[in-house]
């Protein structure tokens, strides 16, 4: 593991979700070398957090909610003026398909808003200070195997990984010629809160976090991780046996 890589030493961090999960396991990885500023909905892990790392900082917010982006960022600037990363992790997925009596209208914002209009939002909002980052700002962006293709369940949580998948790849132009950068991960089933009680062959987050920190400190700017590897291979030989495997999930 190199997670303690000189690319991610003395930062000023910002991870949204950082209270559970892989977001959790960046949290511990990353705190004894930088300064991080953790993103989440305000409640008791979000307190533990400040109250277990003395580096960390934290900032409540629900990211489904888009009015919340820019009085928390505001809040963040004022404090924190100098970001050097911004890693987008925070996202939610409700499995339930249409034609599920438990399917919800409510959710198709909520899911579209965390897992996709924050990270714009976000992105857009941190930009300036990453752009002047001393060393130049990184923008990494937290994917799935399913923005390449779809399953059959969680259509909406799909559409916004392959949307996310879009847009990083969007604004790696954009940002040609600046300080800034973006790296994209894709994440096979990791066991996380979100995933419980959903598929088999998970790799733990501390497995995943330490795979992505290792490989954004090798400077890959596209980072498969476990499964995705193969999955890849797979696409570029047989795409159909490929989209068959991840329709089923």
């Amino acid at each position: 593991m190199t997670a303690n890589a000189p690319i991610l030493h003395n930062k000023t961090i910002v991870i949204s979700g950082g209270t559970s999960g892989i977001g959790y396991q960046l949290v511990k990885l990353l705190a004894p070398h930088n300064q991080l500023v953790v993103i989440a909905r305000p409640g008791p892990r979000l307190d533990a957090l400040a109250t277990d790392y003395a580096t960390v900082h934290t900032y409540g917010a629900d990211l489904a909610d888009t009015s919340q982006y820019e009085p928390v960022v505001d809040l963040i600037m004022k404090e924190h003026p100098s970001i050097d990363v911004l890693i987008n992790n925070a996202a939610v997925q409700y499995p339930a398909t249409l034609l599920d009596k438990a399917f919800s209208l409510e959710s198709i914002s909520q899911e579209v808003n965390l897992n996709f209009t924050a990270v714009c939002a976000l992105t857009a909002l941190f930009l300036p200070s990453l752009l002047k980052a001393r060393h130049g700002g990184l923008i990494v962006n937290m994917n799935s195997g399913l923005a390449l293709a779809p399953k059959t369940g969680s259509a909406v949580y799909c559409a916004s990984k392959a949307a996310m998948n879009s847009f990083s790849q969007s604004l790696r132009y954009q940002l040609e010629g600046t300080r800034a950068s973006v790296v994209q991960v894709f994440l096979p089933l990791v066991d996380t809160p979100m995933t419980q009680g959903r598929g088999g062959g998970k790799i733990s987050a501390e497995r995943a976090a330490c795979d992505i920190l290792d490989a954004i400190g090798k400077g890959r700017a596209t980072v498969n991780i476990g499964k995705v590897k193969a999955l890849r291979v797979l696409f570029a030989i047989a795409p159909f046996l490929a989209r068959r495997i991840l329709k089923s999930g």
